[in-house]
């Protein structure tokens, strides 16, 4: 069948659907997070950029921080580098004059400013809930195992930055708090980048904030240190995925704002998954066949993903990151 003939209203409302349809804006929103993103990573200017619904992201050294906005205040996912916080509470005084009530991490690794953004805040309540630092600060919530590993020193030493504390934990499952008219989710991922990572989902909002489980800038860091396990990464992205409903195409929908770089939809989750999943199982069979951790790098198991992912200098490099598959499937 040729276009002559197709009936004209077919044709016109096949051309309003995809002229209307969500594709090519939300493909618009990613670029211009993805900018924002080379700028935090060279030092320039942090930018905001709002997601859909009351969350905003703000790329900034150390990675994106999330916000959420409204007549209750301001509930904040994640801390940027030490020497950021004001730029970036700053931003937060851009969307909203309200205190922040909320700060929310993901893991150990996003609260180098946790005592600059709490001091900015004030408690929802008379005081923090079970408060080890600020009467007047943010409550600062994670998963217990952050809390342990932050204040885990030798006996008879003060733990240092003890105003970064969580001052609100949770064992296991999710923590579930409801703002600004909003069920927000921090939700456990065992032994994954760390063995304190948490996902949050902002429901109503359809946003989630994926932490360090899923880095849109190299490899996922598996941090074997803290507990960390390339299963439990694979089991992660595998829960951001049930939660991701594409609104057209795979585009749009839920959106996923990485621990770092652009922002993302269900979409790029999958292509990260299965790049990981892809190189575990290879990595897996090298194991399997009692090979050495030189010689599981010297088959390159992450051979065509290097050029996107991979790094040779810098904090994570893709021989760390096989070495971290290679231990947490056994390999001696």
């Amino acid at each position: 069948m040729t276009a002559k003939t197709i009936p004209a209203l077919t044709l016109a409302a096949a051309a309003a659907f995809f002229a209307l349809g969500p594709a090519p804006q939300a493909r618009a929103q990613q670029a211009k997070g993805k900018q924002q993103a080379k700028a935090a990573a060279k030092g320039q200017e942090i930018g905001t950029l709002k997601v859909q619904g009351n969350v905003y992201m703000i790329v900034a050294p150390g990675g994106n921080v999330v916000v959420q906005t409204g007549d209750w205040g301001v509930l904040v996912v994640d801390t940027p580098a030490e020497g950021a916080s004001d730029a970036v509470i700053a931003e937060i005084r851009k969307l909203s004059s309200k205190p922040i009530r909320y700060l929310i991490n993901t893991s150990m690794d996003h609260t180098a400013t946790n005592a600059a953004i709490s001091r900015a805040g004030a408690p929802i309540t008379g005081g923090n809930l079970g408060a080890v630092a600020f009467d007047n600060g943010a409550t600062i919530v994670a998963h217990e195992n952050v809390l342990g590993r932050m204040s885990n020193v030798p006996e008879g030493q003060k733990v240092p930055n003890a105003d970064s504390l969580p001052t609100t934990t949770f064992n296991e499952g999710q923590k579930e708090i409801f703002f600004n008219d909003e069920p927000v989710l921090a939700m456990f991922q065992p032994k994954a980048h760390t063995d304190g990572d948490s996902i949050v989902f902002f429901r109503r909002s359809d946003v989630i904030a994926a932490g360090d489980v899923f880095d849109m800038t190299s490899f996922p860091k598996v941090d074997l240190a803290k507990g960390g396990n390339i299963e439990g990464v694979i089991k992660a992205l595998n829960i951001i995925l049930d939660l991701c409903v594409p609104r057209h195409e795979q585009e749009g929908g839920t959106y996923v704002i990485p621990g770092r770089g652009r922002l993302t939809d269900e979409h790029d989750v999958l292509e990260y998954r299965d790049m990981v999943t892809i190189i575990r199982d290879r990595v897996k069979n090298l194991v399997g066949k009692g090979q050495t951790l030189a010689q599981v790098k010297a088959a390159k198991p992450t051979y065509e993903y290097d050029a996107r992912w991979g790094s040779t200098t810098g904090p994570w490099t893709t021989d760390m990151f096989v070495e971290a598959v290679y231990k947490s499937l056994g390999g001696k």
